[in-house]
């Protein structure tokens, strides 16, 4: 097996964005950004964050109830 075939790992600096929450772990890369980490992500919280736009299927019927209104 060659003594170059696995890649050397040091340690990283990664940075969140949302919080900026710093930590430290072994990588190939120099620094990593992320924009989530484990801190601030709402499934690890358990904090739900409403979406006021909605999806498809929200749009959908809410257009499919004005039509039914209409006719």
């Amino acid at each position: 097996m060659q003594k170059t075939s696995q890649p050397e790992l040091r340690a990283t600096t990664v940075v969140c964005g949302s919080c900026g929450t710093t930590f430290e772990l072994r990588s190939t890369a120099d620094d990593l950004r992320v924009d989530v980490c484990a801190r601030c992500h709402p499934a690890y919280t358990g904090v739900e964050r409403s979406v006021a736009t909605g999806g498809r299927v929200a749009r959908f019927e809410r257009r499919r109830a004005l039509a039914a209104t209409a006719s």
